[in-house]
């Protein structure tokens, strides 16, 4: 393909026109072969001009497919023979090609931010046989660019610091704009930077975009923010540029520039002489308008009568001198006390010295007060001895102690009973002599600590407290004893001389001087035929053994009483008794069987037989048990009958009760005479004894028989059923008496009642009661006369 002769002199105009304006053209492509390239009936022809990439601006806004350039084929005679096709990236999408002219056209907006340039291949094919007559051809359409993008800090908003009192032109910080257009076409992307906000204590950079101080000694204690606004503006900052902003948040970091200084030039405190030993006293502060370690400071008492008494630290926190107590205060000795207290930085910077010392100073008076002191011990603590022989009474020592105050008042002593809840010891209230009120046991406690109590006798809420140490001194008491419970066993085939134990004493007491422990047999088993004893004198004995031949079925334990004897003054002694068993040894000498019922054993059964044995005695067991379970489970209930019986169910009737006739819908005794004592229940978990039911009557009316004896049967029927529930059931039977509170209303009962109760009143109560009263009257229209 080749530029035809009118499109060639279209393209040197439109390359004018590129140059002067920097870029802005576009371009045709033409393939140059770099090869010969032959084709059937034609022969090689040569380029003399060599086009490979197409411009195109971006952003273009028209309302026609934007023409990009021109291919063409010299084979291409102009009858349409060929047709020319486009592929590569946004081929047919972006980029469209008039298949007859070669004419390149682009269909939508570009944005060279989003891609910079398109590659693309095109080709010629001929219309008939849809074969190419040229080579493949590949080239690339560029966007050009257009000032499109402002300039944005990716980075913003910022914030910096820097110190106060810094000098003109110290960096701060450096602000940095990213323009997205082209840097390498025109002055598009080529950002200067400039300060809207913050003049004119910073400065920027135009190129650089580093901001710097533009004013000296700015204090951060006057000012500690300032708060900057940056722009970046491209095309070198000419009119019709882009600019974007940021802002830059600037803090004063503190200098150790201000010295601390006191408030006030004296300061004066009241504190009570009995203030404790490192309480508090006091706090001052020096003020120090700088924070952080600029502010820290030290204090220290540089004079004054008080520099052995009162101690000045200061507070981490709070920057405070704290005055504490170094010593008790007393009143009566000292009553002020005058302190001189310097505070000074501890950080001290030395360009700022010729604003002065960085330290202050400050008096401090501090006056004591009076209180009532608690008495007071010659001693904070007194040590005494006794010994554990002395008998009740015995002096052990004295306290002393006074009131510290002018008054001076007498003391009375006692000693705090949590101290000695044993009560071992008594003290004299006006002397302080502490005596023994019990008898003392160095082995039961070898010192006491007791805490004795003086108390002003004018003021007995002022108590002082003395503590009195007393440490039991020993005495020989105690008989020396085996040191451990020895298991001593002896082989059956042990030799004379043989070695079988070796033994030890302990004695509770506690001689100054160490135990010397001597060990022999008592005089009863001194000539025995068995064991000997040999003392080591070392406070150690060893046990031997005089013969051999040991049995066990002749005698398994042996029992050798030792006899042992101490140093002490005077010395006791006590007698022990060492069992010695005889064992089957093996053939080291190791014990293994040493019980004598152990021949008479069956030897042919195992530790595994056996625990096999009881292992199926516990199996059959098991099995016997689940059977006996499953028997009791599979018998039938005691009440069988379920038609008959009918005392544990409920039954629920919803209808009309039949009247006074009907004595089976509702429980009948209900017609009882309340006011009648009823007669005391029966316990149900005896048998019951057959009651006799009867209806209180106001008459005197005999008991029904008929009922009765009803009532007798089923009692009867009741304990000699052998399915009926225990005694504990309730039996319910309903039936009417004959002696109703009401009496009965019965028109039967009413004809042959002998009864002379007048009924003549129901003829007043209405019509409703015409009937009774004409059933039931007296009168002479009485139905029944």
């Amino acid at each position: 393909m080749k530029l035809g002769k009118v499109e060639f002199c279209h393209f040197l105009q439109i390359l004018a026109l590129f140059l002067c304006l920097s870029g802005m053209n576009q371009a045709e492509l033409t393939r140059s072969r770099s090869k010969p390239y032959f084709q059937s009936g034609r022969t090689r022809t040569k380029r003399s001009w060599v086009w490979n990439q197409f411009f195109v601006l971006e952003e273009y806004m028209g309302t026609d497919p934007l023409y990009v350039g021109k291919l063409h084929s010299d084979v291409d005679k102009g009858d349409g023979s060929i047709k020319y096709i486009l592929s590569g990236e946004g081929a047919s999408s972006i980029f469209i090609i008039d298949e007859n002219t070669g004419d390149i056209h682009a269909t939508k907006r570009l944005d060279r931010e989003e891609q910079a340039y398109y590659t693309l291949r095109a080709q010629a094919l001929d219309r008939l046989t849809n074969k190419p007559v040229e080579p493949e051809s590949e080239f690339v359409i560029k966007i050009q660019d257009i000032n499109d993008n402002e300039p944005k800090f990716l980075d913003g908003p910022y914030t910096a610091g820097v110190p106060e009192m810094s000098p003109v032109g110290t960096s701060v910080v450096q602000v940095t704009a990213t323009d997205a257009d082209d840097p390498t076409y025109g002055n598009s992307a080529r950002v200067v930077y400039s300060i809207l906000q913050g003049q004119p204590y910073f400065s920027v950079e135009p190129k650089t975009g580093v901001i710097k101080t533009a004013l000296p000694n700015m204090d951060r204690e006057a000012k500690d923010q300032y708060l900057l606004v940056i722009q970046a503006k491209d095309m070198v900052g000419q009119n019709g540029g882009l600019s974007g902003t940021t802002s830059v948040t600037v803090t004063l970091t503190d200098v150790n520039d201000n010295p601390p200084r006191f408030p006030r030039r004296s300061y004066q405190y009241n504190v009570p002489e009995s203030l404790p030993v490192a309480s508090v006293v006091a706090r001052i502060k020096a003020a120090d308008a700088d924070v952080g370690p600029n502010a820290e400071m030290e204090y220290k008492i540089v004079d004054g009568d008080g520099l052995g008494v009162f101690k000045i630290s200061v507070d981490k926190d709070t920057q405070e001198g704290i005055i504490t107590i170094q010593k008790e205060l007393d009143f009566e000795a000292k009553t002020s006390y005058t302190l001189r207290i310097e505070a000074a930085n501890m950080h001290i910077d030395p360009r700022f010295l010729s604003l002065g010392p960085f330290s202050d100073m400050t008096t401090v008076k501090i006056i004591v007060e009076d209180v009532d002191e608690p008495p007071v011990f010659t001693s904070r603590l007194y040590s005494m001895v006794v010994s554990e022989a002395a008998k009740v009474g015995t002096i052990i020592g004295t306290v002393a102690a006074h009131d510290p105050d002018a008054s001076n008042s007498p003391v009375r002593y006692s000693i705090d009973r949590n101290t000695d809840l044993e009560r071992y010891f008594n003290i004299d209230a006006n002397s302080g002599v502490i005596t023994t009120a019990k008898s003392l046991d160095r082995e039961t406690n070898a010192i006491h600590n007791i805490t004795v109590l003086a108390m002003e006798s004018q003021n007995p809420a002022q108590i002082g407290r003395g503590y009195v140490a007393i440490t039991i001194l020993d005495i020989n008491d105690n008989a020396p004893e085996f040191a451990m419970d020895y298991e001593t066993t002896v082989c059956e085939n042990a030799q004379p001389g043989q070695v079988i134990q070796k033994i030890s004493a302990i004695d509770k007491d506690d001689p100054p001087n160490g135990h010397q422990f001597y060990f022999s047999l008592t005089a009863e088993a001194a000539n025995n035929h068995n064991f000997t004893l040999q003392d080591n004198k070392d406070n150690t004995a060893t046990v031997l053994t005089k013969r051999n031949g040991f049995r066990r079925q002749e005698q398994s334990v042996f029992y050798l009483p030792i006899f042992i004897v101490d140093s002490g003054s005077p010395s006791l002694s006590s007698t022990n008794t060492l069992t010695i068993r005889v064992c089957d040894c093996d053939a080291d000498g190791i014990a293994q069987t040493c019980n004598a019922e152990a021949y008479i054993l069956p030897a042919g059964l195992s530790t595994g037989a056996l625990i096999a044995i009881l292992a199926c005695v516990l199996t059959l067991l098991v099995l016997v048990l689940l059977i006996v379970t499953m028997r009791r489970r599979k018998k039938e209930p005691l009440i069988f009958d379920e038609e008959r019986d009918i005392r544990e169910n409920i039954v629920r009737y919803d209808d009309e009760g039949g009247g006074e006739e009907d004595t089976e819908a509702f429980d009948m005794a209900a017609l009882r005479n309340l006011n009648i004592m009823r007669d005391t229940k029966t316990r149900r978990d005896v048998t019951p004894e057959i009651q006799f039911l009867s209806r209180p009557t106001f008459k005197s009316i005999p008991d029904n028989v008929i009922f009765r004896e009803f009532i007798w049967e089923r009692l009867k029927e009741a304990d000699v059923d052998p399915c009926a529930p225990p005694y504990d059931s309730l039996q319910t039977y309903a039936f009417e008496g004959n002696g109703s509170v009401a009496e009965s209303l019965s028109s039967l009962d009413s004809i042959s009642s002998n009864s002379d109760q007048n009924y003549d009143y129901l003829s007043d109560w209405g019509p409703r009661f015409k009937r009774l009263a004409d059933m039931y009257g007296t009168g002479p229209d009485c139905l029944y006369s």
